[in-house]
């Protein structure tokens, strides 16, 4: 078959061969060289190679004719296009509307509400995060040189007022006490002496004097009770809590040499804490001094803990653009601890708003839908506009109106079949 058609393209070129002649004439010099190098290029190949050259060729033909006859005989054919029974309608608004034929909702699943506009309270949000009440707050600092002996109360202890932190070797602290005792032998003698009252008022000044010293030092009452009625001075000195609560941080080592000043222990009262709060600047004129706080914290999305407003900057963050605000929060459960985030609730007046259930808000990134039904077979998601009323309430405040068919449960599997339609 392939010699056959050779041998018919051989004869037909034998025909047409005078007319490629004469149109080669026309053609440029260059043109010819060119056809003239193909030719010889071919001619020079040998018989084998020669051979698979025309079967290259009559491939190519056969390519090219398939090509041809398939753009022929395609042109304005029909092709049928089968159109889905769900159709899917988008506004410009952004609202979508999506047509079910045929198909039943569950109502166990799919439960609607009719949409009633009452008074809810109009909220503004008030970031911010859970700190020690620093008025609940003390350092133990040391008051005199001095070097760690001993450390009763590590990091996390509960303590109470007197409780024993830091025992603390303090030559300044023995020199005190020595003061104290001789003293208060001078001042026994001089009572029993009663022609010396000059010299025994003088007496009495300098005990007072070296027990006030022991004082400021870090004794306790006690202390001076325990040193005067044993007639003995202490070997070292004990640094006492001055409040109820914990310690929050240990800042020194059994041994390490501590200078006057150095801090011993930081202790705080975690039933007291504070809500450090960050108001953005256009809500700032609604905040007031003694306002109350409603906050909640990731930790416990169920429940809400109570704070009053008792501190408001004079002026505004220049770096955050907010005003901070403080409040007192009282811990008395023990479930809260500093540094948690947390977020405040301020009520600044009512407002009209549909309350409908979390589960009937689709939250797409940053927008919001609500789904409601217009017909037996027809639903449309609508955008809307309101807040989190708490953790099981959404008050809407625009996008839809009294009396309309809300989706109050199964919106995100409904809003699926719109996600499907939609792509």
């Amino acid at each position: 078959m392939i010699t056959k058609f050779l041998s018919q393209l051989k004869s037909l070129y034998e025909k047409v061969k005078p007319h490629f002649h004469k149109a080669g004439s026309h053609l440029s010099h260059r043109s010819q060289l060119a056809f003239a190098s193909l030719a010889g290029l071919y001619w020079n190949l040998g018989p084998t190679n020669r051979y698979r050259v025309r079967l290259a060729a009559f491939a190519f033909a056969i390519l090219s004719l398939g090509i041809v006859l398939g753009r022929v005989t395609n042109v304005n054919r029909t092709v049928k296009i089968e159109t889905s029974d769900k159709a899917l309608k988008v506004e410009k608004s952004g609202v979508l509307e999506l047509k079910l034929p045929g198909v039943k909702l569950n109502p166990e699943i799919y439960v609607f509400q009719s949409a009633e506009k009452v008074q809810v309270p109009v909220d503004i949000k008030v970031p911010g995060r859970l700190a020690f009440n620093a008025e609940r707050s003390k350092v133990l600092s040391a008051r005199a040189p001095g070097r760690v002996e001993r450390i009763y109360a590590f990091d996390g202890a509960q303590v109470n007022v007197g409780s024993p932190i830091v025992e603390l070797y303090s030559p300044d602290f023995i020199s005190a006490q020595q003061e104290y005792l001789l003293s208060s032998k001078i001042a026994k003698v001089l009572v029993a002496n009663k022609s010396m009252t000059d010299l025994l008022e003088d007496a009495r000044f300098t005990q007072d004097a070296a027990a006030n010293r022991m004082r400021n030092l870090g004794a306790s009452d006690g202390d001076v009770k325990a040193i005067e009625n044993s007639g003995k001075t202490q070997a070292n000195l004990v640094m006492r809590s001055p409040l109820k609560g914990v310690v929050v941080k240990r800042n020194v080592e059994p041994g390490a040499a501590v200078s006057s000043g150095d801090v011993l222990a930081t202790l705080a009262d975690p039933k007291h804490l504070w809500f450090l709060g960050n108001v953005f600047e256009q809500d700032f004129r609604m905040i007031k001094q003694g306002q109350k706080l409603i906050l909640q914290l990731e930790a416990y999305p169920d429940k809400e803990f109570v704070a009053y407003a008792n501190y408001i900057a004079p002026t505004i963050d220049p770096q955050t653009r907010a005003l901070l605000i403080r409040a007192d929060v009282e811990n008395t459960d023990d479930l809260l601890r500093p540094d948690m985030f947390a977020s405040a609730r301020l009520t600044t007046g009512t407002a009209d708003a549909i309350v409908v259930p979390q589960t009937a808000i689709v939250r797409i990134r940053e927008a919001r839908y609500a789904i409601i039904k217009v017909g037996d077979e027809t639903f449309r998601r609508v955008p809307v506009k309101g807040y989190d009323l708490n953790s099981k309430s959404f008050a809407i405040t625009e996008g839809v109106e009294q009396g309309w068919k809300v989706l109050a449960e199964g919106a995100v599997l409904l809003n699926d079949r719109f996600a499907k339609q939609e792509d």
